[in-house]
């Protein structure tokens, strides 16, 4: 079988690396496409995942420009899929992916863990074959976008299980890291996403907090080369901010606590059994929900209510689950 999949954000690589191992195993043939947003690329290059970057660069935080950066993208897609042939169609959230796959009449599968991106799921559910979700998301939330059984299928826990469970850590090289030290590795906000259309303050004071605490380094993971250059402007001393992509997974497990304004990280800590804080600005989806009613995410209301301490080694619950299983619910598009 032929398999396309896109990938459009920086998160989704890390997603896919082991499903894409699992399909060449079950001798499968792989394409992937991508788009130049993110780390999403240099990740890609990163894990050594073969891909064909297509369409236009990600549109911004305006809705006319991400309009304009759509309708590109969809040409150029229907451009490279047509003459290939694929059988199947995969992606976590991408709409220009199952709309073009829907044009060219070849099953899909769509993935998500957040319901509150109405555009998106608008596009993307009704196109889709097949919608795929965590069982934390309650049917409900997702009638409005046309997914319900049985094109909706769900699976347990969080995806970061599945896709982190043959992760082991290596060392990460970051010039400057004291062992000393307690170690956060801090994520930015999605600022350009149109389901984040707030400020976050909050996450001006947590850098102030932890830049300015000389028994605290503190890792900032930009998404974009503007927030790089604004988070070094600060000149707080305790920051320090790669240049490039990086194996955060490996930072992570590392790291005393983890603080993100984002989603993926966060439960990626959680999944690697690491303290994590969300300053998330937008409205909290049911799956973070869940994690901060179970006690496994910390919703940060104050920078003065973090705890700032060293981890002890074997602090912390890790659990893995089997991508098969994930993947399997992602193929089943192919049954309809």
């Amino acid at each position: 079988m032929r398999v396309w999949i896109d990938i459009t954000n920086s998160p989704h690589v890390l997603f896919f690396r082991p499903l894409i191992r699992l399909l060449k195993a079950r001798g499968h043939e792989v394409e992937v496409t991508a788009r130049e947003y993110a780390q999403t690329v240099q990740l890609l290059e990163l894990h050594g995942i073969e891909h064909h970057v297509v369409g236009p660069r990600h549109g911004g935080g305006g809705a006319v420009g991400k309009g304009r950066a759509l309708l590109g993208r969809l040409k150029e897609l229907y451009r490279f899929a047509r003459p290939r042939d694929f059988d199947l169609a995969l992606t976590h959230g991408s709409h220009e992916l199952v709309l073009t796959a829907r044009r060219l009449g070849v099953p899909s599968t769509t993935a998500f863990d957040y319901e509150y991106a109405w555009l998106q799921h608008q596009l993307g559910c009704r196109a889709a074959t097949r919608i795929v979700v965590p069982d934390a998301i309650p049917t409900e939330r997702l009638t409005r976008f046309g997914a319900g059984p049985p094109k909706l299928l769900r699976y347990e826990g969080l995806k970061e299980e599945y896709y982190l469970a043959d992760f082991e850590p290596v060392a990460v090289p970051i010039e400057g890291l004291d062992a000393a030290r307690v170690l956060a590795v801090v994520r930015t906000p999605p600022e350009v996403s149109l389901y984040h259309r707030h400020g976050n303050p909050l996450f001006a004071d947590v850098l102030g907090r932890l830049g300015r605490d000389e028994s605290v380094q503190a890792v900032i993971l930009p998404r974009t080369a503007e927030q790089r250059a604004a988070v070094r402007g600060l000149g707080l001393p305790s920051l320090l901010v790669p240049e490039r992509a990086l194996d955060a997974q490996s930072l992570i497990a590392r790291a005393d606590l983890v603080i993100s304004a984002g989603g993926t990280m966060n439960r990626e800590a959680v999944a690697l059994g690491v303290p994590v804080y969300t300053t998330f600005a937008g409205r909290i989806g049911a799956v973070d929900e869940r994690l901060i009613r179970d006690g496994r995410l910390r919703q940060l209301a104050d920078p003065g209510a973090l705890v700032l301490r060293k981890r002890r080694v074997g602090e912390g619950e890790r659990l893995r689950r089997d991508p098969n299983v994930l993947l399997d619910l992602l193929l089943s598009a192919r049954q309809v």
